[in-house]
């Protein structure tokens, strides 16, 4: 075995053990910080799953339309127009996938759409990128009202907790926005200075691809559509948070609190905490999820046991409809196949006679 495929092979192991390895760490330290058996107490006693039902639907809602959302980048590169439920079904596979290895199922959609509508994968691959981009502008500009409506509870924390006053000491720190400023510099130089070397060539391209998959939202024709798709997701992504807060007594009364804006805020600072967890790699985002969620539970008084309860209801359902989702995708895509399969074998008897 020669050194390029014993390092592929180790690069593959390490992308598919890491996600698992840091989920099972964070599982394991969930429980360690609170009791099994307190948890399934307040889940049975205190969770109404009419409403955890409904924020299912809500979830199924934001994956469909997430689907009709990439078909239109995906006709914006050339793409021909494919029925809806190809396009949600795309998603619903991906995100089946993402359960099992994290970033498997943006693999998986990209080849499944590029071999069956017969186009370039790389053409795929930049409507990919452009899709996760606007979610990352997103989250941004999240965080960014998160700080604003919520400014009293997250100073609150910065004060009174020790990782706080810790994160707060990190952002006060000039050493620490110096290295920042040099890691930029550095990359830069390695961007410019030293694109004779395969690896910086191949980095390079990748950011390319990255940059014509986004930049085709500014250009391409239903981009008025795509606006109001992307404000469509991340509504349902809110929604869902804010309905699960029904769900269970103790966030309840976070809606009925006074200055709460009827569980906006707090609904907010819970959804934004739970979307930045979701850039650590993890499978289906077990572990990160589940303990930033519970952190900004905290923030308004809530109890780690509590706080854990409520997030393994939400993930644990949502686990369990993706799993639905993805059976029903794999379902669709064989059907597809011998159906194309058939037709292709109909051309060919024709073609023969």
């Amino acid at each position: 075995m020669n050194i390029k495929k014993a390092t592929h092979i180790a690069g593959k192991t390490l992308d598919y053990t890491v996600p698992l390895a840091i989920s099972v760490m964070l599982v394991v330290w969930l429980f360690h910080k609170v009791h099994f058996r307190d948890i399934v107490t307040t889940v049975r006693e205190e969770c109404d799953f009419t409403w955890v039902v409904v924020m299912m639907l809500i979830t199924t809602v934001s994956h469909m339309i997430r689907g009709i959302r990439w078909g239109i980048q995906l006709r914006a590169a050339g793409v021909r127009r494919m029925t809806v439920t190809k396009e949600c079904v795309s998603i619903f596979g991906a995100y089946a996938l993402n359960l099992l290895f994290p970033r498997l199922g943006e693999v998986w959609r990209c080849v499944y759409i590029s071999r069956s509508e017969r186009v370039p994968l790389s053409t795929v691959v930049g409507t990919d990128f452009g899709d996760r981009g606007s979610d990352v502008v997103v989250v941004i500009l999240l965080a960014a009202l998160c700080l604003t409506v919520a400014h009293p509870a997250i100073m609150s924390f910065m004060t009174h907790y020790q990782v706080g006053r810790d994160i707060h000491h990190i952002l006060d720190d000039k050493l620490m926005w110096l290295g920042v400023a040099a890691a930029i510099g550095v990359f830069w130089f390695v961007c410019h200075y030293m694109r004779e070397y395969s690896w910086v060539r191949r980095m390079d391209g990748s950011l390319d691809s990255c940059w014509r998959g986004f930049k085709v939202i500014f250009t391409m024709r239903g981009r008025g559509w795509f606006v109001v798709m992307t404000i469509g997701i991340w509504f349902c992504y809110f929604m869902q948070t804010y309905v699960m807060f029904q769900a269970f007594p103790f966030t309840r009364a976070l809606v009925e609190a006074p200055g709460s804006a009827w569980g906006l805020v707090p609904g907010l600072v819970v959804f934004v905490f739970g979307s930045f967890s979701m850039a650590i790699p993890s499978n289906g985002g077990l572990g990160p999820w589940n303990l930033a969620v519970m952190f900004a539970l905290s923030l308004y008084g809530i109890s780690d046991t509590e706080g854990a309860s409520f997030s393994m209801v939400m993930w644990s359902c949502q686990a369990v409809q993706l799993v639905v989702e993805g059976l029903f995708s794999a379902a669709y895509v064989m059907r597809e196949k011998e159906y194309r399969d058939k037709n292709e074998n109909n051309s060919k008897i024709t073609a023969t006679e």
